[in-house]
């Protein structure tokens, strides 16, 4: 698409950055645990019955009045013995999407086609395994030391999570994990379509996995943005967001059944540390970049869900940029009133939820959102929608302004 093409009557197309459209990737298998429950049925059922895994603050042992998405049984699941190294919540969480859908034995066959050196993991996350680091301080010995249970390093760095995610996959290839906030686990995706295209890797794992810890839930709070009631996106009387954690994977190859990864874009416009660009100016670029590499238009999107964190300002930018730049026949949304805030799992959880909306003729609402704010156009919508949905989009927008935006599909454009 050039840049100053028009994509709806009256309204310019986002600007485009990107140089053309990108070969598809066939996204061959994907899942996602979330506050809803484990697996790609238990979430889905949950968003068709209208059903939010949000509840009162019961993880903090310091009383902090807010709603969180918490997985259970994390407590109580500690990883098999090959890989007690890495034991905290965020790795049991990781553990515990790779044994759903299939997950596993999906990856294990691209292992076996390309060889594991050749299928390579991209993940994000925002806080790793920060929580262990918290225990750990919190039981220092009298030398002011860790205590012993908890002298393994792995489980102390960002890339704890990625390293876990490829030995316990087997593989050997490339593999990263990015920490670029609430965008993290959307930009995995883009990370693994270069590497692929670039012939670095012939498959890859992609995806992310926040777990909550305290360092998240009382840091929000300082910044006055964690809601005491459940989170109500693009509600006139939000008052913040609720956080979440969650889990989730997709593998993707060249060839496949679909659906697929059409495009993505990315931007940074580091505005500020906590707030969007008032403009919503890296939103744009990053949807321009994704429409661009795909070949869509915005009047070919079905639904688009949505950052939508029910934070004020960042609501009201969002969602005056998609009312500028799509029609009112588009179907838009934030799932965060039925999951939370994922922050660095945010991307995967969404994309996954984009993916089961095609799959299953559904256009998620807004759950917990009564009133829409008056910056809304008429593509965000409160109620579900029975829809049969070709193209999504799904958008993670970040602190600092690290911004990402998916386009998945049930098919290859023309």
């Amino acid at each position: 698409m050039a840049v100053g093409a028009r994509s709806v009557a009256g309204s310019p197309a986002p600007p485009s950055r990107c140089l053309g459209r990108i070969p598809p990737l066939a996204i061959t298998a994907y899942t996602v645990c979330s506050a809803l429950g484990a697996g790609r049925a238990a979430n889905f059922q949950a968003l068709r019955m209208r059903r939010s895994g949000l509840r009162p603050n019961d993880f903090t042992g310091v009383p902090l009045a807010t709603w969180i998405g918490r997985v259970d049984g994390l407590e109580t699941k500690p990883l098999p013995e090959p890989f007690a190294a890495w034991d905290c919540r965020n790795n049991r969480l990781a553990w515990l999407a790779l044994q759903q859908d299939g997950f596993s034995d999906a990856v294990a066959g691209a292992r076996a086609r390309y060889g594991p050196d050749r299928v390579a993991v991209f993940v994000g996350t925002s806080t790793s395994s920060i929580g262990a680091s918290e225990e750990a301080y919190r039981q220092l010995t009298p030398e002011g030391l860790y205590p012993e249970a908890l002298r393994r390093p792995i489980i102390h760095t960002v890339h704890s999570l990625g390293e876990f995610v490829q030995h316990a996959l087997g593989l050997t290839g490339v593999c990263a994990t990015t920490a670029t906030a609430c965008s993290s686990s959307a930009k995995a995706f883009a990370q693994a379509e270069r590497m692929i295209r670039c012939g670095v890797a012939d498959a890859a794992v992609v995806g992310g996995v926040d777990s909550l810890c305290a360092s998240v839930l009382f840091g929000f709070n300082s910044l006055e943005l964690i809601s005491a009631e459940p989170c109500r996106p693009f509600d006139i009387a939000r008052h913040g967001i609720s956080v979440g954690e969650a889990g989730g994977f997709a593998l993707l190859e060249r060839d496949g059944p679909g659906p697929w990864l059409l495009g993505y874009g990315e931007s940074s416009d580091a505005h500020h540390m906590s707030s969007p660009h008032p403009e919503g100016l890296g939103a744009r670029l990053a949807l321009g970049d994704a429409l661009a590499r795909s070949g869509l238009t915005a009047a070919d999107i079905g639904y688009i869900n949505l950052h939508g964190t029910a934070s004020a300002r960042n609501d009201e930018v969002e969602a005056r940029l998609i009312a500028e730049l799509f029609p009112a026949t588009t179907r838009a949304s934030s799932t965060k009133g039925w999951t939370g805030h994922a922050l660095g799992a945010a991307g995967i959880v969404e994309a996954v939820i984009s993916l089961l909306a095609i799959d299953g003729g559904l256009a998620p609402g807004t759950l917990n959102t009564t009133e829409l704010d008056p910056a809304c156009g008429p593509q965000i919508r409160i109620d579900n929608e029975a829809l049969s949905l070709r193209f999504a989009l799904s958008q993670s927008f970040g602190f600092g302004g690290s911004n990402c935006v998916l386009a998945l599909g049930t098919e290859r454009v023309a």
